[in-house]
């Protein structure tokens, strides 16, 4: 879910090519999950192979990380780990949600309705343990580095770009602002044309960047005054937030009382399920590590073919001719780093 800033947070739209030679941490599960619903058959089943084991994962990250590193960009996926006790809300809201929506998608399969069965597929996509060893085997022959988070992707990339590892985060959600990272990029994994929930209307869909201290500099507040609004608004340790505020309505309410204590005296009717100043402290101070390296390798070409087309049934000419542009682009990186540090040396 993440918490829903898009009101009052505004970023500035960029081309992905702007990004060439910068090092961007992914959220990891945030992109397979996308892949998941969007990369999906006209009635809205997923991707299979002749096994039955779905795919969808495995193709947007294939084609969709050597998009990235063709224009420049050098991608780290960070991959969750086990989430916060604060958290346990938020998972059976999202289990509800899917379960209600496998039966919607099961009644618009009976009445024929593909467009209703299609919205509601989307909703049920599930990242199994299995699916995320998949990417990250994938990765790993791709020559693509991954880091296993102690607990949050979005805090553990939020603390790479904060140590300066890495440019931004990328991700859909805001969370990682929260989490500290001085910039965000998102729809670096869903740009293009997409098609509004419900409509027949097709957007186009670019990336932006979002820096936090401009945010906290428009808005007028600090970083944990940031984190007090959000809670108001709801995140993913309290999804519901508290009845009636809205991001703007939110902000009015920490300017106007300085912070959450202050405000939650003049708030009697606010429900938790959670201590709230639990979850400020997780935002402050997430569990992270240190214990990792991010270099990138050259691609392992027969191995990927064997992984993708031997093992999931991929088509091995689309897979090849894939992976010609990733050789010829990770080839270009691998050149322009070596002359970016020629350049710093001289």
């Amino acid at each position: 879910m993440g918490v829903k800033l898009t009101d009052i947070v505004k970023g500035q739209e960029i081309e992905l090519e702007t990004l060439r030679g910068k090092v961007i941490a992914l959220d990891a599960y945030n992109a397979l999950y996308q892949f998941l619903a969007i990369i999906r058959l006209r009635d809205g089943s997923p991707l299979k192979d002749s096994r039955g084991r779905i795919t969808s994962h495995l193709n947007g990250l294939f084609y969709r990380t050597i998009n990235l590193i063709e224009i420049g960009i050098k991608p780290v996926y960070v991959f969750d780990g086990k989430p916060p006790e604060l958290k346990e809300a938020e998972i059976k809201r999202r289990r509800k949600i899917r379960e209600e929506a496998i039966k919607k998608y099961e009644e618009a399969l009976k009445r024929g309705d593909l467009e209703a069965a299609r919205k509601y597929a989307q909703q049920t996509a599930t990242l199994k343990e299995e699916m995320a060893n998949q990417a990250k085997e994938l990765l790993n022959l791709m020559g693509v580095p991954w880091v296993q988070a102690p607990s949050e992707g979005e805090a553990q990339a939020a603390y790479m770009a904060q140590k300066g590892h890495v440019f931004a985060c990328g991700s859909q959600d805001y969370d990682s602002l929260l989490f500290g990272s001085p910039r965000l990029v998102r729809n670096i994994s869903i740009t293009g044309k997409r098609k509004l929930p419900g409509k027949n209307i097709y957007v186009e869909i670019k990336p932006e960047i979002i820096e936090l201290e401009k945010v906290l500099s428009s808005l007028g507040i600090s970083r944990e005054q940031l984190i007090d609004m959000a809670i108001l608004i709801g995140t993913d340790y309290n999804p519901d937030g508290v009845k009636g505020i809205g991001p703007k309505r939110a902000l009015e309410i920490i300017k106007k009382y300085g912070s959450l204590e202050k405000a939650l005296k003049y708030l009697p009717s606010a429900e938790f399920p959670v201590n709230p100043l639990k979850i400020r402290e997780l935002f402050l101070n997430p569990e992270v590590t240190d214990d990792y390296e991010l270099k990138w390798h050259e691609p392992d070409i027969e191995g990927i073919v064997d992984f993708l087309c031997g093992s999931f049934d991929f088509s091995e000419d689309r897979v090849r001719k894939a992976l010609d542009r990733l050789v010829l682009a990770s080839r270009k990186v691998k050149v322009q780093a070596g002359l970016d540090a020629w350049l710093k040396r001289h």
